[in-house]
C-alpha cells in the first residue's frame, strides 16, 4: 500500500511541514496574527487539528457538521471545541439565504421551508429567488432548520492560512493537491538544493503587495466595475520587479477593456502606464484608431528604434503603413515576406468530429515517412532534456520550495544572462554528437519529473529516435537559441506536425490549417526564421471535398 495511504494524518503532516517551512524562511516577515496561529496550532489535540486542516484544504469556508466526519478524527464535534474556543472556527455564524442554498439539498430547503416554496419542480435558483424576496436577513443555521440534528461552522482564519500558502508557493495557483499528487507518486518534481534561507519575498511589502494585486486581478475576473478596480491598483511602479510585472500586466488587461469600450484616452493612459509586453503596440493601435495620427507615427518610429521583440516590430511594421497614408506620407516599398511552401489536401468531410490536423496527419504519413502530431511539444522538450540542468540549477532566488516545474525567474528578462554559461556549455554540444547522449540520458533518467518544457505524455521512443536522426543538429541549435531569446513569445507557434523520413535522414515540419483559417503572428514569425535557415517547413490547407456531408 502507498505510504500516504496508510498514514491517515497524510494531510495533517503535510500542513505542519507547510508551517515549519515557512516559519523557517519567513519568521521575519510574518504578521502577528500568523505568528500566533502557527504557534497556537502546535498546542491543540490532533484531533482538532486534522479537522482544522480538512477544513482548510476543502473548497469555501462553510460547512455541515455532517460533512466532516472523518475516521481518524472521530467526534466531530468534540474536536471542533477547541477550534471554536481559539476563534478560528465558529459554530453558530449568521447565514444569508444564498449561502443556506449553497449548503442545502432540495429535499432539505423543502423541509425548512415548506409551504413557503411553490409546487412544482423548479429549481434551485428559481426557488432563491422566490424566497429572497420574504428573507432578507442573516441567521443561524438553527434559525432556519430548527429541526436539523447538525449544526454549520466557518472557517474564520482562511486569510491566514491562505498567505500562509503563498509564502510556500510563492503564488496562488498551487494549493495543498500537490502534496497529496507527489505522495501518490502522479507528479514527481526536480531535486534541487537550495539554502534554508531561499524565498522568494523579501519584505512584508511583498506579501501585502502580490495579495492586493491578486484581489484586483479576481475583483476585475469576477465582473467589479473596471475603474473600481484601477482605483485599488497602486499608482506607482513596484521596486519588486516580479511584482511590478504583475502590476503591468493588470493595468495591460484594463486597457484592453477599455479599448474594446472603445474609451480610447482611458485605453491609452493605461497602456503608457504599463510596462507590460505589447503595451506599446496597443497604444499605437488606440493612438491611430482615435485618430491621433501624428502621435501614433512618432510612438511607431520610436518603437521601430528599439523593438521590445519581435511580435512589436511585426504589428508596427504592419500599422506603418497605414499611419503613413494617413498623413500623406510615402509609403517605403516592403520587404518581400518569406517564400512558403505550401500544400493543399481536398478531403472528404470526416463522418464523425476529427480534429483537421489529424486527418491531415492520417492523408500524409506513409509506412516509410511517419507524421506525428506534436505543434509545440517536440521542440520545446529536446530543449529541455539537452539543457536540463542549466533550467534547473540551483541558483539563487530560482528555487524555493519542492514542487516547482521551472526556476521562478523563468520569464524574467535576466533567465538567460544568468545562466549563459550553463547554456553555452549545453548549445555547444550539438557541434559534435555529445547533444544525443545528453538527451537521451535525461529522458531515461528523468522520466515523468515535471518541467515546464518537456511532455512526457506525447514523447515516444520511436518519435526521439527520429527526431535524433533526422533533424540535423544545426537546426537544433537555431531553435534553442531562439527559445531562449524570449521564452514567453518562443515557446509557441511551432507547427503542427513533424513528418520524419528515416532512411533519408530528413524532416519536414507542417502547419495545417483548416477551411478559413490562416497563419498567426507568431506562426508566421516562426516561418520566416525557418527560411531564412532552410529548414524544411510547409502550410497544408484542407479544403472539403464538393459534395460530402
Amino acid at each position: 500500500m502507498n505510504p500516504v495511504l496508510e498514514n491517515r494524518y497524510y494531510y495533517l503532516d503535510n500542513f505542519e511541514m507547510v508551517l515549519r517551512w515557512v516559519r523557517q524562511r519567513y519568521d521575519d516577515l510574518l504578521s502577528g496574527a500568523e505568528r500566533d496561529f502557527i504557534l497556537g496550532f502546535q498546542t491543540l489535540p490532533r484531533a482538532s487539528r486534522a479537522l482544522l486542516v480538512r477544513m482548510i484544504m476543502r473548497k469555501g469556508t462553510l460547512f455541515k457538521s455532517s460533512k466532516l466526519r472523518y475516521d481518524e478524527i472521530g467526534d466531530t464535534p468534540l474536536a471542533a471545541r477547541p477550534l471554536v474556543e481559539q476563534g478560528w472556527v465558529d459554530d453558530t455564524p449568521a447565514l444569508t439565504l444564498e449561502q443556506l442554498f449553497g449548503l442545502l439539498t432540495k429535499t432539505e430547503l423543502a423541509e425548512a421551508f415548506g409551504a413557503e416554496l411553490p409546487g412544482g419542480h423548479a429549481r434551485k435558483a428559481d426557488l432563491l429567488r422566490h424566497l429572497k424576496e420574504t428573507h432578507s436577513e442573516a441567521l443561524p443555521f438553527k434559525a432556519w432548520c430548527p429541526s436539523a440534528r447538525e449544526c454549520v461552522y466557518e472557517l474564520r482564519i482562511m486569510p491566514i492560512c491562505e498567505c500562509l500558502r503563498l509564502m510556500f508557493f510563492g503564488n496562488l495557483h498551487q494549493d495543498w493537491s500537490e502534496f497529496v499528487l507527489a505522495d501518490l507518486g502522479l507528479y514527481v518534481y526536480e531535486k534541487v538544493e537550495f539554502p534554508a534561507s531561499s524565498r522568494i519575498f523579501q519584505s512584508r511589502g511583498d506579501i501585502e503587495g502580490y495579495l492586493h494585486l491578486y484581489d484586483c486581478r479576481e475583483r476585475f475576473r469576477a465582473g467589479t466595475e473596471a475603474q473600481l478596480v484601477l482605483q485599488d491598483i497602486p499608482s506607482q511602479p513596484h521596486p519588486n520587479a516580479w511584482l511590478e510585472q504583475r502590476r503591468a500586466k493588470l493595468l495591460f488587461q484594463l486597457g484592453q477593456h477599455y479599448e474594446k469600450s472603445r474609451d480610447w484616452d482611458r485605453a491609452c493612459a493605461l497602456y503608457t502606464q504599463s510596462t507590460y509586453a505589447g503595451a506599446r503596440s496597443r497604444r499605437v493601435r488606440v493612438l491611430e484608431r482615435s485618430e491621433q495620427f501624428e502621435q501614433a507615427l512618432d510612438l511607431a518610429q520610436a518603437a521601430l528604434q528599439q523593438p521590445e521583440s519581435e511580435a512589436e516590430k511585426q504589428q508596427i511594421n504592419r500599422m506603418m503603413p497605414r499611419l503613413l497614408r494617413k498623413l500623406g506620407l510615402a509609403c517605403p516599398p516592403r520587404s518581400a515576406a518569406a517564400p512558403l511552401t505550401e500544400l493543399t489536401l481536398t478531403l472528404p468531410r470526416p463522418q464523425v468530429p476529427m480534429a483537421v490536423e489529424e486527418l491531415a496527419r492520417h492523408h500524409l504519413q506513409e509506412p516509410q515517412a511517419p507524421a506525428y502530431y506534436v505543434e509545440n511539444t517536440l521542440v520545446n522538450s529536446l530543449f529541455g532534456l539537452l539543457c536540463w540542468d542549466a533550467i534547473f540549477a540551483a541558483l539563487p532566488g530560482a528555487f524555493f520550495h519542492p514542487f516547482q516545474r521551472a526556476p521562478a525567474d523563468l520569464h524574467s528578462a535576466d533567465f538567460y544572462s544568468r545562466r549563459q554559461d550553463l547554456f553555452g556549455r549545453r548549445l555547444a554540444q550539438l557541434d559534435s554528437n555529445a547533444y544525443r547522449q545528453t538527451i537521451l540520458q535525461n529522458y531515461k533518467d528523468k522520466v515523468g519529473i515535471q518541467s515546464v518544457f518537456v511532455a512526457w505524455g506525447v514523447l515516444n521512443d520511436e518519435m526521439l529516435d527520429h527526431a535524433l536522426s533526422c533533424i540535423p543538429a544545426l537546426h537544433l541549435k537555431k531553435w534553442f537559441e531562439r527559445i531562449l531569446l524570449d521564452i514567453p513569445a518562443h515557446r509557441s507557434g511551432f507547427p503542427d506536425l513533424i513528418q520524419f523520413w528515416p532512411q533519408e535522414r530528413r524532416y519536414r515540419m507542417i502547419e495545417v490549417k483548416g477551411p478559413g483559417d490562416r497563419l498567426q503572428d507568431n506562426q508566421l514569425r516562426w516561418f520566416g526564421y525557418c527560411a531564412a535557415h532552410d529548414m524544411p517547413v510547409a502550410v497544408c490547407h484542407v479544403r472539403w471535398a464538393e459534395g460530402t456531408a
